[in-house]
């Protein structure tokens, strides 16, 4: 044969057909996408190999029982993906990767994957259309009121809920990000030199606004289930801190969770100690029987802040708080103001949408799809990770001959970007984390084939005894 087109899906050979058959089994979402997911599958499992020749479009709708349509949509996409190409009169073919030619692939930068089996393309298209014909256009372009409306308060009431249950609406302030959202905590809730207490490891954001507003960041120990009681009850005494902040659920950058009891430990010696706790849950809902929040179980000591930048997308810059009452409410609204007037009202009223017509609860489903499958390929590509695994990203202790900063260094020259430990380690002296370490972040690359190579990649180097003398060749 010369033509792929020349391909009979009745003389199929038997493995081309059983290769091919189950390409729309199982799954959810449009046909043509779950075409595409079984293509990028079946290349990263090794069932279709670089160079394979891929049945022509009408042989494999006729062997799929679809249209040609949809087999023209997924082959289509298939291609922007880079997963198949066309060679002219010899048809179409599963591509070979380009890796050597190819910008570095990002694993440093904490964002959720594209959703399994959702064309996001689409979504926007029609979530926007519906939008500007239910809403004035002109108010979607003008200035909002801070903090959200009610009806803005009770569509982030009803995402809360998983977490918090029913909750009043009138408690809720939608924020621009989860940045913005923390820096006003910081405002509202401490004075300039003030102390602000957290884990040792710690998610980049917090020592950078802290630093800048002005307060001091003082870091608390820990253990394998998080912050050690006493050790916070120490800490409130010596340093008068008033803030706390903690990130309990698949914590960053370290995947572990904060077992039920300790978090009950950890809230009696902040009623104790008069404490604030700031909440900061973006992954709660990734986690398999998570425990209840902080903010459930006493919702008068905590702050809750969720976005939607970990759970959706990072191009929806809105966040949700959840305060304990009305002065507080009102305090870290003043303080929101002094830097941020409003959520970006078009984008805003796209979140909010979706989370009242349900469609972000189904794009959620999609990223949570596609984190665990992401999380499977991990686990054999690299070995077991510290932490649970779930989410969007992985903490992996480093062999004795690598150090954090090193292999950090190492993987650039390998195309590869990840994060040492030591960008989110606090602290000075026995308060500073003996850790050795890089978080692995798995949303960035937006194809799963990449990134099961860049995982390869990563895998080798780490293998990799530095320590060893180089063999000198002449």
């Amino acid at each position: 044969m010369t033509r792929n087109d020349s391909i009979d899906p009745d003389k199929a050979s038997p493995a081309w057909a059983a290769a091919w058959a189950s390409a729309l089994q199982g799954g959810s979402g449009p046909r043509y996408l779950r075409l595409v997911d079984f293509i990028e599958r079946a290349v990263a499992e090794g069932t279709l190999a670089p160079g394979e020749r891929v049945p022509a479009q009408r042989a494999l709708a006729a062997l799929l029982g679809v249209d040609l349509t949809t087999v023209t949509r997924g082959f289509n996409e298939a291609r922007r993906r880079a997963l198949i190409e066309a060679r002219g009169p010899l048809g179409t073919f599963i591509a070979v990767p380009r890796a050597a030619l190819e910008q570095r692939v990002d694993l440093s930068m904490n964002i959720p994957p594209p959703p399994a089996g959702i064309d996001t393309d689409a979504l926007l298209r029609e979530g926007l259309s519906r939008l500007l014909l239910r809403s004035d256009a002109d108010l979607l372009m003008t200035y909002h009121i801070g903090g959200g409306s009610a009806a803005d308060c009770v569509k982030g009431a009803k995402w809360l809920e998983p977490m918090l249950g029913k909750i009043d609406a009138a408690q809720v302030a939608v924020c621009p990000g989860a940045q913005a959202a923390l820096a006003a905590l910081i405002i509202a809730f401490t004075g300039p030199g003030e102390a602000v207490l957290s884990e040792p490891l710690v998610y980049p954001g917090l020592p950078h606004a802290v630093a800048q507003l002005g307060r001091r960041l003082e870091t608390v120990a820990t253990d394998a289930e998080g912050m050690l009681p006493d050790a916070l009850e120490a800490a409130c005494l010596l340093h008068g801190a008033r803030l706390l902040y903690l990130n309990p659920t698949l914590q960053n950058p370290t995947a572990t969770t904060m077992p039920e009891a300790r978090r009950h430990a950890i809230l009696k010696v902040a009623a104790r100690c008069g404490l604030r706790i700031v909440e900061d849950d973006p992954y709660w809902r990734f986690a398999p029987e998570a425990p209840p929040p902080l903010a459930r179980l006493a919702p008068g000591q905590v702050c809750y802040l969720s976005t939607l930048s970990k759970t959706l997308s990072p191009g929806l810059r809105t966040a949700f708080l959840a305060l304990p009452d009305a002065a507080s409410h009102a305090r870290v609204l003043a303080a929101l103001r002094t830097f941020s007037l409003m959520a970006a009202p078009l984008t805003n009223a796209l979140a909010l949408q979706w989370i009242e017509d349900g469609t972000a609860a189904h794009i959620f489903e999609g990223v949570r799809a596609e984190a665990q499958a992401r999380q499977r390929m991990a686990a054999q590509m690299l070995g077991p990770a510290a932490g649970e695994n779930a989410g969007i990203h992985l903490w992996y202790a480093l062999p004795s001959y690598w150090q954090a900063r090193e292999l950090a260094a190492a993987a650039s020259t390998e195309g590869l970007a990840v994060a040492p430990s030591t960008a989110f380690e606090q602290g000075t002296g026995t308060a500073r984390p003996a850790a050795n370490a890089i978080r692995v972040s798995l949303g960035a690359t937006a194809e799963r084939a990449r990134l099961q190579a860049a995982l390869r990649r990563l895998s080798a180097l780490l293998a990799s005894d530095r320590s060893a003398p180089a063999q000198v060749l002449v």
